[in-house]
């Protein structure tokens, strides 16, 4: 309990003087389309010119938040930008920490509740379109770019998505990837313990006709000029066509904590070794679980986690002597540094 509470207090004392020296501005939105049948909770992290107060956001009984100042007046320039989506049943402020600390750095980190599969939003009739996830993507970043006085300018050339675990099926196939759901029909046949397979079959996605077409065909923006991906599942019905031609930069991180239901060598690994070579990287970590790219927990957490759903404490729980501070620290290194070296080229 002590540890824990060193570690919040080292937590809160260097967001403080982050805030100082590099401010931050939040917002939050809700984006309507033309029949209003796909409202998206949007929330957007970017550099801010104030000297207000900065506020805890995403912060409740189970996760640290971060501080940024609400509403706050963006700095001028233009700023690489770089869109959050969330795995199945998780919610923005999953990442609220990647976002905060590469706001700090200077990019625009925007992130949405694709509805459906977030916490807030469990329609099975909106979950099984599956194929929105990424043209939610594209949805924010049209509303973002057209905001430059509420978030900043944009640098169009550099526009990047990063996504965990479905999140991270979602940056990919943002990017250019097709999905094949006869060949991830058969895996899971062989595969069947996979929680890519079970989510798959609990969202029933390609139900119809219909539906299997349009989650297999070209759901590309091509503004998108490079993406992460954070332990994801579903790439094993990618076809090795899409993905021996994708020319966006990739990054695949994977959590190399043993695990029967997402073992990194059966998808992100497995992923990497059918990316190009020349524009792709994979970094496995192998004291991260897949839950070490959600927040912070608090010490008191895993109790209420356990309380409210007995094994949901798993949630809290990484694979190694290094905190989930520390995991998150090399994460958003690597992030940032690919990145960097992507719009270099």
């Amino acid at each position: 309990m002590k540890n824990a509470f060193r570690i919040l207090l080292l937590i809160c004392l260097s967001a403080s003087a982050h805030a100082d020296e590099n401010p931050i501005g939040f917002r939050s939105a809700t984006l309507t389309d033309a029949r209003n049948e796909r409202p998206l909770d949007m929330v957007v992290w970017y550099p801010a010119k104030t000297t207000a107060p900065a506020q805890l956001i995403a912060d409740d009984a189970v996760f640290v938040g971060t501080s940024a100042v609400r509403e706050a007046p963006p700095t001028g320039g233009d700023h690489p930008l770089l869109v959050l989506s969330h795995g199945f049943r998780g919610n923005w402020s999953n990442q609220a920490w990647l976002a905060s600390a590469l706001a700090r750095q200077g990019y625009i980190v925007a992130a949405v509740n694709h509805p459906g599969t977030t916490t807030h939003d469990r329609s099975p009739k909106a979950a099984a379109q599956l194929w929105q996830r990424p043209a939610d993507i594209s949805r924010v970043i049209d509303a973002v770019i057209a905001q430059p006085e509420q978030f900043g300018a944009v640098s169009k050339e550099r526009i990047a998505v990063a996504g965990h675990s479905l999140g991270g099926w979602t940056a990919l196939e943002i990017a250019g990837t097709r999905f094949d759901p006869e060949r991830f029909a058969q895996d899971c046949a062989v595969h069947q313990k996979l929680a890519s397979c079970s989510v798959y079959k609990t969202i029933n996605v390609a139900d119809t006709p219909d539906s299997k077409s349009r989650i297999s065909a070209d759901l590309s923006d091509k503004r998108v000029s490079a993406i992460v991906s954070l332990d994801l599942g579903l790439s094993r019905g990618m076809t090795d066509a899409s993905l021996a031609a994708l020319a966006v930069p990739t990054l695949v991180i994977g959590a190399g904590v043993p695990s029967e239901d997402l073992p990194a060598q059966l998808e992100s690994a497995n992923l990497a070794t059918r990316l190009p070579s020349a524009t792709s990287q994979y970094v496995e970590i192998s004291d991260a679980s897949h839950f070490s790219f959600m927040s912070l927990c608090k010490p008191s957490a895993v109790a209420l986690l356990e309380e409210d759903s007995p094994g949901d404490g798993i949630i809290c729980a990484d694979g190694g002597a290094r905190s989930r501070e520390v995991i998150q620290q090399q994460v958003v290194a690597l992030i940032d540094g690919f990145l960097s070296r992507s719009a270099q080229n």
